[in-house]
């Protein structure tokens, strides 16, 4: 495969050529191909990251296929995090108040998963339907009596959805618009889909918070886009949809919810947007300055942890991680570890049970594993649930196992 150099790329959302990087983060497997053995072959692609200079979307430059990723054995199930559930229960618990749903309503999640936030709809007596394209996690979804349909969402499937379901009260899109290589055919089918005065909601990780912080586990290959208010916006008009309201919330490290309409709906904006929207200027998230020099604070991260692991393993301590997620992945692929550095990872999915991680082929063990073996340090991978896994391992820390979370900065305790 060419190297990000010689390859050229249009951005997803305006067309405009490509030609500033972000942030190159090396050739990496992919974050959630996980290994059955560990001697066994894996291919690796460029993770390389741009933005464009036009409209600001800060994309992936990689032309992997979405089915390439998305597999039907897809090893991410949502209901796994229990405070994740308790966020979709509180999000539904919102959405029927302030947008008055009944059972004369209907809810559809584009990229529902196993049906974990559905099921409080549901359970509401309000009529759901999720759209989900990997098997293996859609089949939970019906197992759990949640109506599913399996496909990639686009205009032309929301057309046919509509057909057969009618149109869309209420639509979710909880982390789901960063990870579609066509974006902007992606959102139009929101546009197909949603009644009049309907309402989208979408969740992302800010991209701000991306940059302020530097958050860079979060750029994997199945993320094809890094959002802002002002790159979101622009994806929305040219499908013909607006945003009305927005709120910040403190998911995946630092997130936007973003409610969105038809461009001729009745929802007056608030204050709110216009607020945020001065607040990215302000940032210089509206010029090419705002996105320069995050590559060398990337690579202080790396550092800080590699001069930790070197004095660890200069003490001999054993080291272990919990939480095979798709971020940690980067992390460590990025400051090229192996199993000889960290001796297992532990992970509550049996999905990912038994199996290696993919690059560095690092063990994945239960979380009784994990106690067995008595580590000195617990590197946390995925921090942004940082409080919820201590919280499990407390008889860990009860034996003297100390916790190591690396990003946004080294914290030992």
């Amino acid at each position: 495969m060419p190297s990000s150099t010689d390859r050229r790329f249009c951005c997803k959302s305006c067309g405009s050529e490509l030609r500033d990087v972000f942030l190159d983060l090396g050739e990496q497997p992919l974050a959630n191909a996980f290994l059955v053995h560990a001697d066994e072959d894996e291919r690796r692609y460029p993770l390389t990251v741009r933005v464009c200079e036009e409209c600001f979307l800060v994309q992936a430059d990689h032309d992997i296929p979405a089915d390439a990723i998305f597999t039907s054995d897809y090893v991410y199930f949502s209901s796994t995090s229990k405070s994740w559930v308790e966020h979709a229960r509180r999000y539904a618990e919102v959405m029927i108040d302030r947008f008055g749903l009944t059972p004369g309503s209907r809810v559809v999640e584009v990229a529902s998963n196993d049906g974990y936030l559905l099921q409080h709809f549901k359970a509401a007596g309000i009529p759901v339907l999720g759209v989900e394209p990997t098997a293996n996690t859609a089949a939970v979804a019906r197992e759990r009596d949640i109506p599913t349909e399996s496909a990639f969402f686009s205009a032309e499937v929301a057309a046919d959805l509509r057909k057969r379901y009618g149109p869309a009260d209420l639509m979710a899109a909880n982390n789901v618009l960063a990870h579609v290589p066509d974006i902007v055919g992606f959102v139009r089918g929101f546009a197909e889909l949603l009644a009049p005065d309907g309402v989208a909601t979408f969740e992302f990780p800010h991209l701000m918070e991306m940059i302020e912080s530097g958050k860079f586990d979060t750029v994997y290959h199945e993320h094809y886009s890094y959002l802002s208010l002002v790159a979101a916006e622009s994806v929305f008009r040219r499908c013909g949809l607006r945003v009305f309201d927005l709120e910040t919330l403190p998911t995946q490290g630092g997130s936007l919810r973003l409610y969105v309409c038809q461009d001729g709906s009745s929802w007056k904006e608030t204050p709110a947007v216009e607020a945020f929207r001065a607040r990215e200027r302000a940032l210089g998230m509206h010029e090419m300055a705002g996105y320069r020099g995050f590559e060398p604070r990337v690579q202080k991260i790396r550092d800080a942890f590699l001069g930790f692991l070197a004095d660890a393993k200069s003490e001999g301590r054993t080291i272990a991680a919990y939480g095979a997620a798709a971020k940690g992945n980067t992390f460590l692929n990025f400051c090229g570890i192996t199993a000889s550095d960290i001796v297992a990872v532990a992970d509550a999915s049996s999905a990912k049970q038994g199996k290696f991680l993919p690059g560095s082929r690092i063990p994945v063990v239960t979380p009784t594993e994990l106690a067995g073996l008595g580590p000195d340090y617990v590197l946390i991978l995925p921090w942004n649930l940082a409080s919820e896994i201590e919280a499990q391992l407390a008889y860990l820390a009860a034996d003297g196992t100390r916790f190591v979370t690396a990003i946004p900065r080294l914290d030992i305790h």
